[in-house]
């Protein structure tokens, strides 16, 4: 897609993203508090496949490549499966930065609304401007060593749920797709740290 339709595509996303957090809880119990730009888009204008983001929710644990609960649910009312975009769902608990979701840049908050200026400024392809300082090696070694962790014990879970619920009635659908997720999430660090 062009450079133009990239933007919009990203600016559309924040805007989606407070018009969610405004719904109600009791139909959305997932709240997603914030949306990260990273990747190609915050470049210089060009050509890009897809636009990378991660979105930030207010769970505990959010292994990486996972989605969490309800995160389907909101997916599907902010018409995210129609957005030419690589989300990634990130905890608020823990940095949101890793290997692929380098120097993010913050968007929209549920606190600060939509950053009209970062858009602005992605827009004429100066999002480099506005991305924070790199870790260094060892804070980056740190910072994947903590995700493969937790990856592993999502995979763990992941198999563990899968062989209590594989021979049980009802849909295995959802069980085996978490543990292929956890699964993805686990090798793809594991490939980048060896």
């Amino acid at each position: 897609m062009n450079w133009t339709r990239a933007v919009h595509h990203l600016t559309t996303l924040a805007t989606t993203c407070a018009d969610m957090a405004t719904r109600p809880a009791s139909i959305f119990p997932l709240r997603v508090d914030r949306l990260w730009a990273a990747g190609g888009v915050l470049g210089r204008p060009r050509e890009l496949e897809t636009i990378t983001v991660a979105l930030s929710v207010d769970v505990e644990e959010v292994p990486w490549r996972t989605e969490p609960s309800g995160s389907r649910h909101w997916a599907a009312a902010a018409r995210l499966p129609q957005t030419p975009a690589t989300a990634y769902w990130r905890s608020n608990h823990a940095p949101v930065w890793n290997h692929v979701l380098e120097r993010p840049v913050l968007v929209w908050s549920v606190d600060g609304g939509v950053d009209e200026a970062a858009l602005a400024a992605i827009g004429d392809g100066e999002g480099e401007a506005l991305r924070p300082q790199a870790p260094s090696a060892d804070e980056l070694a740190e910072r994947l060593a903590a995700e493969l962790a937790l990856s592993l014990r999502a995979l763990r879970g992941g198999t563990d749920e899968y062989e209590r619920r594989r021979w049980k009635p009802g849909k295995l659908e959802p069980v085996s797709d978490a543990l292929w997720q956890a699964s993805a999430g686990y090798l793809d660090l594991l490939d980048v740290i060896k």
